[in-house]
């Protein structure tokens, strides 16, 4: 898969809108908002290339890429919550 610099910034972009989702939707992180983009852009990476992987098609689009990273974020910060605070939600 060749990405291209649009390509990534597009990607960084929609990790900072999802991460700021994430941070709203799973509460009580503790990462403030710079730590919440932080994930939301890892959530956006993941996102990109696992999804189309697993075979999940939501549509097109910028929107639908935010939904794919603000799913990737939640669940990444999930998982990060789950490591730090020994396995307690």
């Amino acid at each position: 898969m060749y990405l291209s610099n649009e390509g990534i910034l597009v990607i960084l972009f929609v990790g900072l809108v999802a991460g700021w989702l994430a941070g709203k939707i799973v509460r009580g992180t503790g990462f403030g908002i710079i730590g919440d983009i932080c994930i939301g852009i890892a959530g956006a990476l993941v996102a990109t290339f696992l999804f189309p992987k697993l075979g999940i098609h939501i549509g097109t689009g910028l929107v639908s890429e935010i939904i794919y990273s603000a799913i990737g974020a939640v669940v990444l910060l999930l998982i990060v919550r789950l490591v730090r605070t020994g396995g307690r939600l």
